[in-house]
């Protein structure tokens, strides 16, 4: 199974990342969102990328015209899978939403295609209730800023091909990712280890254990972390952090995952962080 023609649905932070290393890794994408302003943000910041791959030395003009030649917008999701190969969704983290994307998209597309969730912690195995060939649904979990980080976690639904999960690991090697392959089960490896530091550092810094700098210097130096938990919370949105916490609760009913208040009540206030340009920092400073 060869991958050479990508749609990506949705052009947010993460949709538009991923749009961008397939790009330059030499795909043809097609970048669709059901927001005009969202989809011409998302190209626009993809040519930001490749200026500033230009500026580090990772891209030259050339293949920035090259690339960017090799990227459409497309004005509807249905427009978008036409001819793909491999269709990632990259939608915002509501269960009925991802799989009426797919369930609409699947009669469609190629009979080879792939159906690829960027979801961080729903089950692939439910996301693909509801088709007719769930084998081909895979979880393609990319991690932000995508274009900086060399992760991604590819699970498998209790449906998904072998076949589909060799195709994933062969399009992760061609982004110059390194792929890990877990089952699927709430949080997957990464979120589910994730989350848990992240909520003790919030815990730590409503305690007043120590400051919020602190806490993730701790981290960074004492653990060889690129980014502290707290910063890396800000950075993704305390909005998703949140909703990630409140699934993993529900779903594994450990109280390790239940939300601290402090992130309850600074999403409750519009705080989410580099999004909103307020998060645990500014709320340290604030109080």
């Amino acid at each position: 199974m060869t991958i050479r023609r990508v749609a990506v649905i949705g052009a947010g932070t993460m949709g538009h990342g991923i749009a961008y290393v397939a790009t330059a890794a030499g795909f043809d994408v097609r970048l669709a969102d059901a927001d005009p302003r969202t989809l011409a943000t998302g190209i626009r910041r993809i040519q930001e990328a490749f200026d500033k791959a230009i500026e580090r030395g990772k891209a030259t003009p050339e293949t920035r015209h090259a690339g960017l030649a090799r990227l459409t917008s497309a004005a509807s999701a249905l427009e978008a899978v036409q001819d793909a190969d491999l269709v990632i969704e990259a939608v915002p983290e509501r269960l009925e939403l991802k799989q009426s994307i797919f369930r609409d998209l699947e009669r469609s597309v190629a009979p080879t295609a792939i159906f690829g969730s960027n979801t961080s912690s729903l089950s692939i195995t439910r996301i693909a209730d509801g088709l007719r060939h769930p084998e081909r649904v895979v979880g393609l979990h990319f991690f932000n800023p995508v274009p900086v980080m060399k992760l991604l976690e590819i699970v498998r639904g209790e449906r998904t091909s072998d076949t589909v999960v060799d195709a994933a690991r062969a399009f992760a090697t061609s982004l110059g990712k390194t792929p890990i392959v877990v089952r699927d089960s709430p949080g997957f490896a990464t979120s589910r280890l994730g989350v848990v530091l992240g909520l003790e550092a919030i815990r730590m810094l409503e305690q007043g254990v120590a400051s919020a700098e602190d806490i993730d210097r701790a981290m960074e130096l004492g653990y060889n972390h690129p980014m502290g938990p707290l910063r890396l919370t800000d950075v993704v949105g305390l909005d998703v952090r949140l909703a990630i916490a409140e699934h993993l609760h529900a779903t594994l009913g450990d109280d390790t995952y239940d939300p601290p208040a402090l992130l309850r009540r600074l999403v409750s206030e519009g705080k989410l962080g580099k999004k909103s340009g307020q998060g645990f920092y500014a709320w340290e400073k604030d109080r």
